[in-house]
């Protein structure tokens, strides 16, 4: 059933299925991955009426297909910039690099329990690997140590600073009143007021943990993943930001890429699935090996010769493309361009090479008949009737 498959094609399915799960995991609890969803839906509905010869209801989805990427352009173009710096190799080249948190989390846990039993909202966001200067707009900047004294003061009611968040970057209290963007995912509970809408709004765009204390409810919560998860006591939340915010033990690294592999293990059987029967339709073609002639030309000659004559003009080639991406060799314009560097004064034999004939990706050489070429070149002649050295 697959006679031909290359090393590159192993390779072309491991690095979309990578793709296509990284990017399920970022978008999974926002709107994005819903909107991506219906773009499929339409897409397979486009593929059937097509088929079926449904010439105006296809003509309608490929046209509205041309709109709704351009509006997604508009609509998504902060979740399409942070995608695209998630996905970039050279950010941590970049990036300033932090090697420890000097935060004192066992204080940091006891001021916001603190805060609870008092009845006092607080919003805290620890920025982590990603940069969240798109996200966090307006705020005081402070750049002052983390303390439970500063914490309790700026969050008290009396003060100008409590209505908003505060971001700790690099271990310092960086900003203060804050204003994140809110969640706008429909499965938030109706009970969670603005603070927990913009923890899990900002929790769903980036990497960041953010600690919420609840002013109704004295309840403390960790927003992470664009999850909500409730901290019983001062312990599990030291515990949890402590295993978030410090470098991970080399030993502890260890296992975790062991691990990282079969994590979530069902999501990624179904995106590899998805991704080997998308390569399935799209890029697998059996099809028989065509025969195409292609016309010969040359290039490089040294500027003393001339060619007289070459033998053959033409040649036919046995192409076979693998991919419904391209055209079939038939339909593509295909030249084989000779290199005439090397050529001396008489009789030359040139052998076609595949590097000689330039082919789109998915189409192969499969034989060339009649490889060899014989160029005749002669010795420029000068106005004087000599011949040219």
């Amino acid at each position: 059933m697959f006679p031909h498959i290359r090393p590159q094609d192993v390779a072309d399915i491991l690095i979309m299925a990578f793709l296509v799960y990284q990017l399920y995991s970022w978008f999974k609890n926002s709107k994005a991955l819903q909107v991506v969803l219906g773009l499929l839906f339409l897409g397979a509905i486009y593929v059937v009426t097509k088929s079926l010869g449904l010439f105006m209801t296809s003509w309608i989805l490929q046209e509205l297909g041309t709109v709704l990427l351009i509006l997604l352009i508009v609509v998504f173009q902060a979740e399409i910039r942070q995608a695209l710096y998630r996905l970039s190799l050279l950010r941590n080249f970049f990036d300033r690099q932090e090697t420890g948190v000097r935060v004192d989390l066992l204080e940091f846990s006891a001021t916001v329990f603190a805060l609870a039993a008092q009845r006092i909202g607080a919003l805290v966001v620890f920025q982590r690997e990603e940069l969240l200067d798109e996200c966090i707009l307006h705020g005081v900047p402070l750049d002052s140590l983390v303390s439970g004294q500063l914490l309790t003061s700026i969050f008290l009611p009396s003060s100008p600073l409590h209505d908003g968040a505060v971001l700790i970057k690099d271990g310092r209290v960086s900003l203060a009143s804050c204003h994140l963007p809110l969640s706008v995912s429909a499965e938030v509970p109706q009970h969670l007021g603005t603070r927990h809408r913009a923890g899990l709004g900002l929790s769903e765009r980036t990497d960041a943990a953010i600690v919420i204390v609840s002013e109704e409810r004295g309840q403390v919560s960790l927003s992470l993943a664009g999850e909500l998860q409730a901290m019983g006591s001062q312990a599990e939340l030291h515990e949890k930001l402590t295993s978030l915010l410090l470098p991970l033990s080399p030993e502890a690294q260890r296992v975790s890429l062991r691990s990282r592999l079969f994590a979530n293990l069902w999501p990624k059987i179904a995106v590899l699935a998805l991704v080997v029967a998308c390569w399935l339709l799209i890029t697998f073609r059996q099809g028989e090996i065509l025969t195409v002639t292609a016309p010969i030309k040359f290039h490089n000659l040294p500027e003393t010769l001339t060619m007289t004559r070459s033998n053959p003009e033409e040649v036919d080639l046995q192409l076979k493309a693998y991919s419904h991406l391209v055209s079939s060799p038939k339909d593509l314009d295909i030249v084989v361009n000779l290199d005439l560097s090397k050529a001396k004064e008489g009789s030359n034999s040139v052998q076609i090479r595949k590097e000689d004939i330039k082919l789109p990706p998915g189409v192969v050489v499969a034989n060339i008949e009649r490889s060899l070429v014989k160029v005749v070149a002669e010795r420029k002649v000068r106005k004087d009737g000599a011949k040219e050295r």
